[in-house]
């Protein structure tokens, strides 16, 4: 009997795995553990900070190599499971470092609308919400909108990127922030501040603070 249960249960896991989206292996969970260790190794240190003039940002990896990949195959090609494993491991850091205050409120970066439609998914939002079962804040998760179809960030100076954003932004609709309570913003990837900053702009002009803004990754040189 316990051999027949065994066979079972082999069965049962051959047919629940899936083929991990960076390699076509066979994956017990999002990743193989092959793709996973690799994964891990662009990693941060812990004490890693950025220079950002608006709010303080937290990253857990170097944006580049397989980690830059699992992003880019994330959002252009339609894997929204990559935000589970992301979000999970920036939660887990964030609370090495930080702890839990439960005075912190998540709130996604938005898509517009139209984009949010094509991809079907919101990334960021994905990704908040693995970071939040971990962390156990509380998430709002349209706490912010984006009113502008602003042109890809890719390609643009920094300059182009700050008009590119101006009034992208604005407060959610029926967002209740308690006074006593702070923002953290939650992201992909950070690369010149643009986004942060008009987000951090259009909370601040509501009378909403912001503690800072978390991101799964930032260019190294930025670290």
């Amino acid at each position: 009997m316990q051999v027949w249960n065994r066979a079972i249960a082999s069965l049962l896991n051959l047919f629940l795995q899936s083929d991990c989206p960076l390699c076509q292996r066979s994956a017990p969970e999002e990743f193989c553990q092959n793709c996973t260790q690799k994964l891990q190794k662009f990693r941060l240190p812990i004490n890693s900070s950025l220079r950002q003039d608006c709010v303080p940002i937290f990253v857990w990896g170097a944006y580049g190599g397989m980690l830059k990949r699992a992003i880019t195959i994330m959002k252009y090609e339609n894997q929204p499971q990559i935000a589970r494993p992301l979000g999970k491991w920036l939660g887990e850091a964030w609370l090495l470092q930080h702890g839990c205050d439960r005075k912190l409120t998540v709130v996604p970066i938005p898509l517009h609308p139209h984009k949010l439609k094509q991809r079907g998914y919101n990334q960021a939002t994905l990704i908040a919400q693995s970071f939040c079962q971990i962390t156990g804040l509380k998430l709002k998760q349209n706490g912010l909108e984006r009113v502008k179809a602003t042109d890809a960030q890719f390609g643009l100076s920094a300059s182009e990127r700050e008009r590119n954003l101006v009034a992208a932004f604005e407060l959610g609709q029926g967002f209740y922030h308690r006074p006593d309570a702070q923002v953290l913003l939650v992201d992909d990837i950070y690369t010149t501040g643009a986004t942060a900053r008009a987000a951090v702009q259009t909370l601040r002009q509501k009378g909403i603070a912001v503690s800072s803004l978390v991101a799964v990754a930032a260019a190294v040189k930025d670290c």
